[in-house]
Order: structure tokens, then C-alpha cells, then sequence
């Protein structure tokens, strides 16, 4: 069968201070880092042991994950599966690139946000040329605050044309009319984001085809649910993947959303729904 998994496992601390995140500049314990990647490492076990299921895998941490080597290493290890059809992560883009040169570009692909304020601008450029430089597949976006226009205009001037630049609509902002405008000229999918998708008793792939993993091998439907599946080590998970309608009113976060078999968003990403890159 075909799975998507979102991992997310107990890792929850970050090297920026978002003003707008609530792990910004938050730091794990030496336990709670030893738990992290204990779990990491038998999820990645857990994939290499599979055989008949084609795995796609986007990594969801709380955190970020890449400035830890464990999360490095797993993406070079599962880019290199025969089972596994892609894997990525999401990403500030903080940490060196040179672990790349290890991974399969075929494979391997990186969600990366750029945060102004958190990195000096040629720092990130320069990391985002290096990915193109190296053949890996990326998109880049930001969090689309008035005041990060102006930057985020720069980096679409500075990116190959066919890097995908998106666009978060701020949550708990509202934007004029012209800000809306101006973010949609940048990117032309700004209006998925812009606005909650109805959600209630509408068809979605989670659950089905999608399913999200804490550190503990919890199955949920998305990360979004708190409804259990199952555990997936136990592989009990299996019997409760069926279609089922969505529990919640509305659905606000892109990694939810584009699994709504009511939006065309699986047409408009074929190929890139995990690392959120549209189709040619």
C-alpha cells in the first residue's frame, strides 16, 4: 500500500525566538533529547523493516529538527530506502548543508521557512543556493506579517524561478485587502491559506492513506485529531485505516488541509505534497 506519515516525535526546541512561535527559543533537557532521538531511531528502523508498503514521510517537528544529527542522519538513511517514495522535513535551514552529499537528491526534499530577523538574509540565500547547487528539491517560504514583505520580495527576486515561494497567512492577523493582494502576487496559492477550510463531515485522505506517528508510535488520523488509531509498531493501526469524514469544524494548517479530498491541492502538488511543491 501506499502511506503518508507524518512524523512528529517529543522534540520541541528551537535556535530562533519567533516572537510569533511558542517554542521559540525553547530548549530540551539532555533526557528529553536522549527520548528524541531514541524514538527517531526506531521509526527509522521501523521503515527500513517494511516490505509491500511505499512510504512517503515528511517530518513535522515542534523544533528544529536538523540542527540535531539524528534527524540528519535518518534523512540521509530513509532518502537511500527502495520502500521509501520520499522523505522531507520542515525546516528553518539553520544548519550546514554538507550532509546532503550523503543523501539521495531523488529522494530527500526540504520544506524551509525563512524567518527575518533570525538569520542575516545572505546567510539563507546563500544555503538556498547551496540546495540548488546540490540538486535537492526545496521550497521556501515565510509567514506573511506585513513587515516581511519587503524580504520576502527579495527572495523571490534572488531564487531560481523554479523554487516555490508560499505564503502563511499570520495566524490571529488580519489582513487588509492590499496586504492579501500583495502576498497573492508573490504566491498565486496565498488564498488557500488565507482563510479556514470548512472541514466538518467533508472526505479526507487522513485516516485513509494519511496518518500521523508521535515518538511513540501513536497513530492518529492527522496531527490535528486526537482520536487514536492504533500504535504503529504493533502494527495495530493497520485494521483502522479506512475513509472517514473529518471530526473538526474547519481545518487552518496547509499540512492538514491539502489532505481534503475537496480541495484539488493533491492535483495542484502531484509530485510535491510533502516538501509543498506544485507540480510543473
Amino acid at each position: 500500500m501506499d502511506l503518508t506519515i507524518l512524523y512528529r516525535g517529543p522534540l520541541s526546541s528551537c535556535d530562533y525566538d519567533c516572537p510569533y512561535c511558542p517554542f521559540a527559543k525553547r530548549r530540551d533537557s539532555r533526557e528529553q533529547l536522549h527520548a528524541d532521538r531514541a524514538a527517531l531511531q526506531r521509526f527509522t528502523a521501523w521503515v527500513g523493516e517494511q516490505r509491500g508498503d511505499r512510504l512517503s514521510i515528511l517530518f513535522t517537528p515542534w523544533g528544529e529538527g536538523l540542527v540535531r544529527s539524528w534527524y540528519r542522519r535518518a534523512l540521509v538513511e530513509l532518502s537511500q530506502l527502495p520502500n521509501v517514495a520520499r522523505v522531507a522535513i520542515q525546516t528553518n535551514l539553520s544548519c550546514r548543508t554538507d550532509w546532503l552529499a550523503d543523501a539521495d537528491p531523488r529522494t530527500l526534499a526540504l520544506w524551509c521557512t525563512y524567518h527575518p530577523g533570525q538569520t542575516p538574509y545572505a546567510r539563507f540565500a546563500g544555503k538556498c543556493a547551496d540546495l540548488t547547487r546540490r540538486g535537492i528539491r526545496y521550497s521556501v517560504g515565510i509567514v506573511g506579517f506585513p513587515e516581511h514583505l519587503p524580504a520576502a520580495r527579495r527572495l523571490r527576486a534572488d531564487l531560481p524561478e523554479q523554487v516555490y515561494l508560499w505564503v502563511n497567512a499570520p495566524e490571529g492577523h488580519i489582513l487588509s485587502e492590499a496586504d492579501a493582494a500583495a502576498w497573492t502576487e508573490l504566491d498565486p496559492l496565498f488564498p488557500y491559506s488565507l482563510h479556514p477550510h470548512r472541514s466538518a463531515g467533508l472526505p479526507c485522505r487522513t485516516g485513509e492513506s494519511v496518518i500521523s506517528v508521535d515518538g511513540d508510535g501513536t497513530v492518529r488520523r492527522c496531527h490535528f485529531v486526537r482520536a487514536e488509531l492504533g500504535n504503529l509498531y504493533d502494527g495495530s493501526y493497520r485494521a483502522a485505516l479506512t475513509p472517514r469524514p473529518c471530526p473538526l469544524s474547519v481545518c487552518d494548517c496547509h499540512i492538514g488541509y491539502v489532505h481534503l479530498e475537496t480541495l484539488p491541492l493533491y492535483d495542484v502538488f502531484a509530485g510535491g505534497v510533502l516538501e509543498r511543491i506544485p507540480a510543473s
